[in-house]
């Protein structure tokens, strides 16, 4: 005790020392209360020294483990001990009385108080926003929470807390320099602290920040918000925002007059967004952007068209004329959904800037990773590598980000190497009420806007009825991404005028919500008032403003009874140079060859099996690998990993960038593909030997993705839409968990061609195969995809001689289920190589033109030729056991120069040398064939029964199918398939057989019976049902006297 004792004493009298010279009257106070120091507050339990004792001897223990204030004082405290040595050592025990200990009161008590202050003003900053004034209507907490924490001072007694009272309000107090608030004063007051804190963070701004782990970045904040004057505006500043704010405002009132009864989600009651997004776009072009790229809801969409992207106003009214006709490029959608691209110069900095929307479905934050994906594919052609030319901004409803896990999965890509898009704005639409759900049962977290915090991402809450915060905070968001490259939040803290829709009634469900609602105040008239009494614009030139947008408005209407026909092709959000004619169909309707020239085969297949680095050592297992592709380079032979490498390989020299994303393919799921190879000896050196085949080919991206499917497979859409001249691929880890990205799948891939008139190629590689791993690794649900495909089973087609082509050209996408590595080399080059001549227009993606140079690719300079690029989706049911079967390798032959996919695989053993002679015509397709190949071989079936494979499932080669039928005429038709009945292929076959050959010659089912799991978990079981469709396959006599 007598050591702590001694401690105190010596702190006491050096805080003495060291606050004088900063002129801080350590005794000149004389209306402090007798009675002995209070104690700082974290040490209440733990004696009046504990607090100091700790800091103490953790400092001597580790200097940096305390802060640096501390590491200060006792640094100087013990070089002012050394330079003294005559100096009397201070007592061992204090004295119980005398003027020793008032003076060492004084000085403990000067200490303790100031790192009260320092706590008080930390408070500030971590919880100030729990009583920020947020709500626009003042009925509800933001946070949802009406706790006061209780070290805010919001009442005087709470001064308690830090053991200050009222009389020490008017001492000053040096200021940490975790602070701004004195701007260039080094000391306040303690009231005047308190009210510098509480303007700063308890009004109409609220900031979460704290909990960031950057110093920097706190301080950068912090700075932004709390220096003195910052908020300050020009009067022509305050114009162009009262500007801003009649057209968000008079565009809402002008559609609810002339649409009283249509739905329209607008944006009343978060009329300022429109301005936010402005200020947001302004500052970010005055800081070097060219390009940015929004994702957003339906809510407030058509204002954003009309005010932020500047879509024709006659184009956003026509869409309400219940009279007007479609054209027939698609099925279109609602006017709400559409998205927009546009080219325009932003009047506050007089530079270009690129806006694109992107249409989003009713699936809320569906769109976002979409968004990130092609901000991220813009950044890369454009060679942008730190986000200093394209940014994204996504728009989020309160519920809608609180509540969808597709906003965690996006937010968890923003850091990734591979899928960073340096920096995101977020915007929230806070209309505190979801639909009709209260918040209070939508989620379980104080803010809507918690997710963002796994990311360390700054929030920024404020409340819309002051429209300078707004603009402020989205100024500060808009230089924070473009400082740190990293995302932020700014949550509008609004309401929702109306119900969900106009439509709908709110009272029902929300009375008290909306009867305060109907008695707001809106935000353009409370700013109008503001700006009149402060002289900063007149009355009548508030007035001539809204009549001048009236005006703009009506003359707008007036043109837009004019327009009879819709053309979706004028809502592209993603426009690619000369894709379309003027007419939008193609000039060509032919298929090139996809074969390429065996030296380039070879050439591919050494590079796959070596190391191109020197000095790099890579696993023993991976050696042997790279030998047996060796092996079969020198064999001319191929298996699937070799296929795919040529292929990707082949496209990579033709200038054409590759994209592989998805768990794990960099390996590759079955360990089969090894495209990044790692040094055993060297932490996180890599090699990618597809990147070192030519010296000017186009670079090859491979990426093991964050665990997720719906984020992921989104984001790679995205990257899709940017250009067409990309092979973009996303491999689910095994195919049947593409199901948690259903809605990309269903809302994007199927129908964005039909609704949004929107092309996009990217490949999806679903690896499926029923081989007895259970239920969650069989399938992956072809039958969906089928049941999606626009063909129609009914029509019989007719067979001209584009006919393979224009049916490419007309479906929604091509579904393939390859059976050898040749046929899945040819259909990923036929899918980027099948091309169409175009004229050249200007559109977003890349601005390239036939001949043009063209800059991007990692800012590799090429030159594009007059062939414009036609991609479809492509789905692909990739093998497993078929990776290394012994049978399932291809040939150079069949994949050099003047050879091509082949949609359907016919017989070409001795049953078709005789067909007259065949019994039983199969059709199957993918892994079952070699399963079907071994049952005929081991019973001698070879002249009887005929194996004919369909590659490509849709659209359906109804005219090579019909060619087998015929030229098998006198044998009985099966289908085959390791599928149950109620999924797999034959729903979707079936009619079509039926289509093209008549109820005369029936197409017999053999396989697994229907079931409600897509495979068994039991080896035996699978096994026993394999042996019985085997055996039905080969039966001949096993459908005599059946009708069909």
């Amino acid at each position: 005790m007598s050591q702590m004792r001694l401690l105190a004493s010596q702190l006491g009298a050096r805080a003495a020392r060291l606050l004088a010279p900063q002129d801080v009257r350590v005794f000149g106070w004389r209306n402090k209360s007798p009675g002995p120091p209070a104690a700082f507050p974290s040490s209440r339990g733990g004696g009046r020294f504990s607090y100091m004792e700790e800091m103490y001897f953790a400092w001597l223990e580790n200097p940096q483990s305390v802060h640096q204030y501390w590491d200060s004082f006792f640094r100087k405290s013990s070089e002012e001990d050394s330079s003294s040595p005559d100096r009397s050592p201070p007592p061992c025990v204090i004295p119980e009385s005398g003027p020793a200990v008032s003076s060492w009161a004084m000085t403990s008590k000067l200490v303790e108080d100031h790192l009260a202050v320092q706590s008080l003003i930390r408070a500030y900053q971590i919880r100030g926003h729990h009583v920020a004034q947020l709500d626009p209507l003042g009925i509800l907490d933001a946070d949802l929470d009406s706790f006061v924490p209780s070290d805010l001072i919001t009442t005087i007694d709470k001064l308690a807390f830090y053991d200050l009272r009222e009389a020490d309000l008017d001492k000053e107090f040096q200021l940490p320099t975790t602070t701004f608030i004195g701007g260039s004063e080094n000391t306040l007051s303690l009231r005047e602290i308190i009210r510098r804190l509480e303007s700063t963070y308890c009004q109409h701004i609220g900031l979460e920040f704290m909990f960031i782990n950057d110093t920097e970045q706190c301080q950068w904040i912090r700075q932004k918000f709390e220096s003195p004057g910052v908020m300050r505006f020009s009067s022509e500043e305050k114009r162009t925002l009262l500007a801003r704010l009649v057209r968000s405002m008079r565009f809402e009132d002008f559609l609810a007059r002339k649409w009283s009864s249509e739905k329209r989600f607008g944006l009343e009651g978060c009329e300022v967004m429109i301005p936010a997004l402005k200020t947001i776009i302004d500052k970010s072009s005055e800081m070097g952007i060219e390009n940015v790229i929004l994702g957003m809801p339906h809510r407030g969409r058509l204002n954003v068209l009309a005010n932020v992207i500047r879509k024709d106003l006659e184009q956003i009214f026509c869409q309400f004329d219940p009279k007007l006709e479609a054209a027939d490029e698609g099925s279109g959608d609602v006017k709400y959904h559409l998205g927009m691209y546009h080219e325009r110069i932003n009047r506050v900095t007089n530079r270009n800037i690129a806006l694109s929307l992107v249409a989003n479905p009713s699936h809320l934050e569906a769109v976002d990773p979409v968004v990130q994906g092609k901000t991220k594919a813009e950044q890369f052609y454009r060679g942008d590598t730190e986000g200093k030319k394209v940014m994204s901004i996504l728009v989020h409803g309160d519920a809608a980000f609180a509540g969808q896990g597709v906003v965690y999965e996006t937010f968890h890509l923003s850091d990734l190497p591979s899928y960073t898009t340096n920096g995101t704005v977020h915007v929230v639409v806070n209309n505190q009420i979801g639909f009709t759900t209260d918040p209070r049962m939508a989620r379980s977290s104080p803010y809507p806007t918690d997710v963002a915090r796994v990311v360390s991402a700054p929030i920024f809450h404020v409340n819309v009825d002051d429209p300078e915060a707004v603009i402020y905070v989205c100024s500060v968001a808009a230089e924070w991404r473009s400082t740190f490259n990293k995302d932020v939040v700014v949550d509008l803290v609004c309401y929702r005028r109306r119900g969900h829709n106009e439509m709908d009634e709110p009272m029902f469900t929300q009375p008290l919500m909306y009867k305060q609602i109907h008695r707001q105040v809106p935000v353009l008239k409370k700013y109008a008032d503001k700006l009149i009494a402060e002289g900063t614009v007149t009355l009548q030139e508030f007035e001539e403003e809204i009549a001048k947008y009236d005006r703009i408005c009506e003359e707008a209407y007036g043109r837009s009874k004019d327009k009879k026909i819709l053309h979706i092709k004028h809502w592209l959000d993603s426009p690619w140079p000369g894709f379309f004619n003027v007419d939008g169909e193609p000039k060509s309707m032919t298929c090139p060859a996809t074969g390429i020239p065996e030296d380039v085969l070879t050439h591919i297949g050494n590079m796959a099996s070596s190391v191109p680095l020197e000095d790099f050592r890579i696993h023993v297992g991976l050696s042997r690998i790279l030998r047996g592709r060796a092996d079969m380079i020198k064999k001319r032979t191929v298996d699937w990993a070799l296929a795919e490498y040529m292929a990707f390989g082949s496209l990579l020299k033709e200038g054409i960038h590759v994209r592989l994303s998805g768990q794990d393919v960099e390996r590759g799921t079955f360990s089969h593909r090894h495209h990044v190879l790692h040094d055993q000896e060297v932490d996180r050196r890599t090699c990618i030997p597809m990147n070192h085949l030519w010296p000017d080919q186009a670079p090859y991206t491979v990426c093991n993705s964050s665990l997720s499917e719906y984020g992921v497979l989104g984001f790679e859409l995205g990257y899709a839409m940017a250009s067409p001249n990309a092979l973009v691929l996303w491999e689910a880890q095994f195919g049947d968990f593409h199901n948690t990205a259903q809605c990309i799948i269903d809302q994007f891939i199927s129908t964005g061609q039909a609704k949004w008139v929107r092309h996009n190629g990217i490949v999806l590689l679903l690896p499926h195969g029923m081989e007895g791993m259970g239920p969650e690794h069989s399938s992956a649900r072809p039958e969906r995809f089928l049941q999606m495909s626009n063909d129609d089973s009914d029509a019989y087609p007719a067979f001209t001689q584009d006919f393979e082509v224009s049916q490419l050209y007309d479906c929604n996408w091509i579904v393939v289920n390859c059976s050898t590595p040749a046929n899945y080399f040819h259909v990923l080059r036929r899918q980027i190589l099948l091309p169409f001549r175009k004229p050249v227009s200007a559109g977003l993606g890349c601005f390239w033109g036939a001949g043009q140079e063209v800059r991007g690719l990692g800012g590799r300079p090429g030159v594009c030729g007059s062939w414009a690029l036609s991609p479809f989706q492509l789905i692909i049911f990739t093998p497993k056991s078929l990776l290394r079967h012994p049978e399932a390798k291809s040939s150079f032959d069949q994949m050099v120069t003047g050879t091509s996919f082949q949609r359907v695989i016919p017989e070409g053993g001795a049953a078709a040398r005789a067909p007259d002679q065949v019994q039983r015509l199969i059709f199957c397709t993918g892994k079952v064939y070699y399963d079907l190949l071994k049952e005929r071989s081991s019973r001698g079936l070879e002249e009887q029964v005929a194996i004919t494979r369909l590659e490509q499932i849709a659209p359906f080669p109804f005219d090579l199918i019909k060619e087998e039928a015929e030229k098998y005429a006198g044998a009985e038709l099966i289908w085959c398939q390791e599928e149950h009945k109620n999924m797999g292929y034959y729903d979707y076959i079936s009619p079509r057989f039926t289509t093209l050959l008549g109820r005369a010659r029936p197409i017999w089912y053999v396989g697994r019976d229907p079931a409600a799991a897509p495979a068994t978990g039991n080896r035996n079981t699978h096994l026993v049902t394999l042996e019985k469709f085997l055996d039905t396959a080969f039966n001949l006599k096993a459908f005599e006297g059946k009708t069909f």
